[in-house]
């Protein structure tokens, strides 16, 4: 696909890629900045250069996800190290961070269900470096890397093992955040695009969508004072169901926040005083 002899200037031109993926692949292969591809534009590539980076672009070509082929993926500002073990953080999920952040008293301890990368719960550490956050997840694998993310991004992160609320049941929280499995089985989704090759345990329930709402929704109340939030992301077309499971479980001030793309993509209450 790319031949030895090459120059960087040319790769643009040769690669079959759209532009930014062309670049962001480039970039990885010979280990240079997007401004090391303008300066460097006369370098001639080496045979072992050449055979790396045709590698990674017949990966992309095989439908796997930019993100896990460079291991990198940024997220509200921060730089995320990601694999197949855990989902690509996504930027309609920094709404959910924007939204935990505005509701976070000074010195509260925050619960993030469902960790995955770390993503939401290093972000609001990084932000917000008075806050206890503690973050859980059921896959040993997803915590090895939500661990290595707060520890390169210098975020006070607790870390813990759980079946969601199995090895937590004594401890309080002031306010809870999560990005469950929402998505129902068999959704045609799940063999399209990137979802094809993301952790299936992290994006279905193996149900109707909606159990691993329904298990914070009825647990969150035993670890949350009178009016805590409960705060979760859920799929585009489920806001109504998870109000209705929010107004049933008696949480207050029940509503839903829209996403970059317009879609209510964020639903929460706050516990019944």
């Amino acid at each position: 696909m790319v031949a030895a002899g090459a120059t960087v200037g040319a790769l643009q031109a040769l690669l079959p890629l759209d532009p930014l993926e062309n670049r962001i692949l480039a970039c990885h292969a010979l280990d240079i900045t997007r401004i090391g591809m303008i300066t460097q534009s006369e370098r001639v590539l080496t045979a072992a250069e050449a055979a790396a980076l045709s590698a990674l672009v017949e990966r992309r070509m095989q439908g796997e996800p930019i993100a896990y082929i460079v291991g990198r993926r940024e997220f509200y500002g921060l730089d995320f190290a990601v694999n197949a073990a855990v989902l690509i953080p996504r930027p309609d999920t920094e709404l959910l961070v924007e939204l935990a952040l505005e509701r976070l008293p000074v010195r509260a301890r925050m619960l993030d269900m469902g960790t995955g990368s770390g993503a939401i719960a290093v972000a609001v550490a990084h932000t917000r470096p008075d806050a206890g956050v503690t973050a859980l997840d059921v896959s040993a694998a997803a915590l090895d890397v939500a661990r290595a993310n707060a520890l390169a991004n210098r975020a006070a992160v607790r870390f813990v093992q759980s079946d969601w609320f199995a090895a937590i049941e004594a401890e309080a929280f002031d306010l809870i955040v999560s990005n469950p499995p929402y998505i129902a089985d068999g959704d045609a989704h799940l063999v399209q695009g990137d979802l094809r090759f993301e952790p299936v345990g992290a994006l279905t329930d193996h149900a109707d969508g909606l159990s691993a709402l329904r298990t914070i929704v009825a647990g969150a109340p035993r670890h949350l004072p009178p009016q805590g939030w409960l705060l979760m992301e859920h799929g585009y077309d489920q806001a109504a169901q998870v109000r209705a499971l929010l107004a049933d479980g008696r949480y207050s001030e029940v509503q839903s926040w829209r996403d970059l793309a317009g879609i209510e993509r964020v639903t929460g209450g706050r516990r019944a005083a």
